[in-house]
């Protein structure tokens, strides 16, 4: 049922909010396919090397095995316990890190506009949209202009459809959930909110639970191998047990013991774990990570295309100087604050004396859809929208001239939104005695636009100064217009040039020490930008990006390469008034070269780039939700240092991910080797089934988990990045697992054998011995070895190592596992093999070839 449009000036008060938000709930869509405890454990129990457990655990219990049975059904509920809670804490990130991305929109409340996020929205808000906009609730237009929405998401319409507001009491055209606004801007009042509206509805038959990441595919297939290699060599351990004389049936559990030591089964969680703890500690440093495998993509990013305003400069502009064919006008005053004063030639104007100025700030300030909001609680002066149409507000403001006094005088009629191709946006206006059309935009497109006549001369020299003070870094907008009758059609009016407005966003402090940052960590760094190419290029030599004019650096614009003037578009580092498919183009010219591409975009027109980039990454503060929502990464700083910092993050999710595949794989490996060999040097079966289950149960447990948390390793973004087709176990990670293996399987072998010849309790001696080498190996692959940034690892050893022990001493644990207790004096010397852990992780860490990729040395490609 339709709600009734009222008091759409003001919107609802406070207390009229909160009661309706109690009748209809929060504006979000319920999420079905969500992680619960029993689909969890369901999930852990079909796991293939869980369920051989289980049949293990029958043999036993068949054979009346009483303390293997135990001892496996005790692993099988504590890894499955954890797999459930890690898989739970995984699934509860990612739903907090759905909410961190939570669009917010601009909305009349209580008097007047502000920005709330999309969930607090209830039936009968105003809302106000925008090119860039995603439609947050189905809604009713009430005011438009120019109105077109892309409704592909929801009916499948390739073309993007006009909306219009009511007329005489009729209803005005809807707006649905989840559509986008491509152009134009409405007023409009929300009707159904969360599952009620028709994302929702849709969204209702829809399974939502998160999809595995590439690398968890790999990683997936990479344990299927594994487990294929375990289960014959296991095989063979079981043929060589028979063939000594030991029964089939212990043998056959040792063998499935064996096997499922062997397979890092834990694997797969600790990966979704790392992954999303990975994405929460992103969102901590200001980069909320939308789509999971970002955070494995973002370690291997070599090129970082960014646009300018906001990312490399503060994108708070300040109309610095205005020009008009009479005059040029310094204009003081920082930030949005309308304070400030006028001055030429370094004298005061009153600027109330120059009608040229005036007709220009009033025209400027007409054509504009921002607004300035008063400082609140002692903050300092905003704007709401774009942030260079809020700086022409407090332009305009210094001198007495105010957005809501002229659109009272002079009624908007109709409009032309900005254009990407156009560069320009028009505006209608109702005068006394006709029509008042304005125009603002870049230079060169009204210069094409209107210059002709007695126009030109003043246009040629409009261009030239345009030139002056692009060359000084300035952003520059020129502005015109006319008078046409009301019975005539105003497009054809012809527009005179009022005058240029030149506008100084500077670069951030810290753009620089970022942009060097990148070049250290080998990732080429490429300005794309629609401003007028001698800003571009004073911006990007002021951060780094290139060298001096006398360099030799190009700077290619958008009108060179639709010309084909640019053969290739990677050998240029500064790209300037470019269109939205050309920055397609510079993408794919970049992915064609094998490059992993990061773009950063915050319009409407960046949404493509964005989804085509290998990480789209958007603004939080000033971006268009088009932008967010097909971005991977969300900075909510609006900082390119938060991508730098991403990226830090991204390279040490993948290395805590090797990290365990060394420890993992290499003590399985050994166990196995263990079992193989110990034979043929006399000690019949080296580990009793229980024993090998407790081993996997101490390592693969918790100690894996805390692998994950690990802290970055020194000179991680001092590398290059790793080419992204490389496996996981790439870059010499596989001969390292065998080095370990190695030499874990000689020492303990080495140890069981002293043990047997001098009559100890040498199977004992073993069990502690892969212990403690294996937790040996977890400390020796940290990358910073005394830090404090992870204290859980050395807690999980230490607790892991006592469990050993107890295993040798608690007399419960003696009989499951079927081990002795040892002299103290041997405990020791089997607790000593912990240190021969250590070294061999950290001298095949040394010895390991390691990729050193340079930013002179180009950049690591898709293998």
């Amino acid at each position: 049922m339709r709600t009734p449009v009222s008091a759409v000036d003001t919107g609802l008060s406070t207390a009229e909010v909160v009661r309706r938000r109690e009748e209809s709930g929060p504006n979000q869509v319920a999420q079905r396919g969500r992680v619960s405890v029993w689909s969890s454990a369901g999930a852990q129990l079909r796991d293939p090397l869980v369920l051989v457990l289980l049949v293990a655990c029958v043999l036993t219990v068949l054979a009346g095995d009483l303390s293997d049975t135990v001892v496996i059904a005790l692993v099988v509920v504590v890894n499955t316990t954890v797999g459930i809670v890690q898989e739970l804490r995984a699934d509860r990130e990612i739903t907090a890190l759905a909410e961190l991305t939570a669009p917010h929109v601009r909305v009349r409340r209580d008097g007047r506009e502000q920005m709330v996020p999309s969930p607090d929205l209830v039936p009968g808000d105003v809302v106000l949209l925008a090119e860039g906009d995603v439609v947050p609730a189905d809604c009713e237009t009430v005011e438009s202009s120019a109105l077109l929405v892309d409704e592909a998401a929801l009916t499948g319409e390739s073309v993007p459809v006009g909306k219009a507001a009511g007329r005489d009491g009729d209803a005005g055209d809807m707006l649905l959930a989840g559509t986008v606004v491509v152009r134009g801007r409405a007023v409009a009042v929300v009707d159904s909110v969360g599952p009620a509206s028709a994302l929702g509805r849709i969204a209702d038959l829809m399974d939502t639970r998160v999809q595995q990441t590439p690398l968890q595919r790999r990683l997936a297939g990479l344990g299927r191998v594994l487990a294929l290699v375990a289960i014959v060599l296991c095989a063979l351990v079981l043929l060589l047990g028979v063939l000594r004389g030991n029964s089939l049936e212990v043998m056959l559990v040792t063998a499935i013991s064996l096997a499922v030591a062997a397979v890092p089964e834990s694997l797969p969680a600790v990966v979704t774990l790392s992954l999303a703890l990975g994405a929460r500690r992103m969102a901590a440093r200001h980069a909320v990570v939308r789509r999971l495998p970002a955070v494995e993509t973002l370690g291997a990013v070599t090129v970082l295309a960014t646009d300018k305003t906001g990312t490399l400069t503060r994108a708070q502009m300040v109309v610095e100087e205005l020009w008009t064919p009479e005059h040029t006008i310094e204009v003081s005053g920082t930030g949005y604050s309308p304070v400030g004063g006028f001055t030429s030639d370094g004298e005061a104007l009153v600027i109330a004396e120059h009608a040229d100025a005036l007709d220009l700030l009033r025209a400027a300030l007409l054509c504009n859809d921002a607004r300035l909001a008063p400082p609140t609680e002692g903050e300092e002066w905003s704007g709401l929208g774009d942030p260079t149409e809020v700086a022409l507000c407090t332009a305009a403001a210094k001198a007495g001239l105010y957005k809501d006094d002229l659109d009272a005088a002079h009624p908007r009629l109709d409009e032309v939104p900005f254009d990407s191709t156009r560069q320009c946006m028009t505006t209608v206006h109702e005068t006394e005695t006709g029509v008042l059309v304005v125009s603002k935009g870049s230079v060169e497109a009204l210069h094409v636009q209107h210059a002709d006549g007695d126009n030109a001369a003043d246009w040629d020299a409009a261009v030239a100064q345009a030139e002056a003070l692009a060359d000084r870094g300035f952003r520059v907008l020129a502005v015109a217009a006319g008078e046409a009758r009301r019975d005539r059609p105003w497009r054809k009016a012809p527009l005179r040039l009022l005058g240029l407005v030149a506008m100084d966003d500077p670069a951030k402090p810290a753009a620089r020490s970022t942009i060097d940052r990148c070049a250290a960590a080998g990732i080429h760094p490429v300005l794309i930008t629609g401003d007028h190419p001698a800003t571009a290029r004073a911006v990007a030599e002021a951060v780094g990006i290139v060298g001096p004019r006398d360099s030799g650096t190009r700077v290619a614009t958008g009108a060179q390469l639709a010309a084909g003037e640019v053969p290739d578009p990677t050998e240029v580092r500064v790209f300037a008034r470019t269109t939205p498919e050309q920055k397609l183009d510079i993408v794919q010219a970049w992915k064609d070269r094998c490059a992993v591409v990061a773009m950063t975009g915050d319009g409407v027109n960046d949404g493509p780039a964005l989804h085509r980039a290998d990480i789209g990454v958007a603004m939080g503060h000033r971006g268009t939700e088009v932008a967010r929502q097909a971005a991977d990464l969300v900075l909510a700083d609006d900082d390119l240092d938060t991508v730098v910092a991403a990226v830090d993050e991204g390279r040490r999710v993948y290395a805590n991910i090797r990290r365990f595949l060394l420890f993992g794989l290499s003590g399985g490996a050994a166990e196995i080797a263990v079992m193989l060999l110990g034979p043929f040097v006399g000690l019949g079966v080296p580990l009793l089934a229980a024993q090998i289950l407790w081993i996997n149960l101490l390592t693969h447990g918790l100690t894996g988990v805390a692998m994950g948390a690990e802290p970055s390793e020194p000179g991680a973004m001092r590398r290059g990045p790793r080419p992204p087709g490389e496996s996981v176990l790439g870059d010499g990670l596989w001969q390292r697992v065998l080095m370990v293996a190695a030499g874990m399987t000689l020492t303990a072998l080495a140890l069981a054998v002293w043990g047997q010849a001098t009559d100890r309790y040498w199977q004992s001696l073993l069990f502690v011995a892969l212990v403690s080498m294996q937790l040996g190996v977890a400390i020796g692959a940290r990358p910073r070895m005394l830090t404090l940034a992870n204290p859980f690892l050395p807690l999980a050893v230490a607790g892991s190592f006592l469990l050993a022990v107890a295993g040798v001493y608690v007399p419960i644990l003696q009989a499951l596992l079927g081990t002795t207790p040892l002299p103290f004096g041997d405990l020791v010397v089997a607790a000593l093999t912990a240190p021969v852990g250590w070294c061999l992780a950290r001298l095949t860490a040394a010895g390991a070839a390691r990729r050193k990729v340079s930013a002179s040395s180009g950049f690591p490609t898709r293998s």
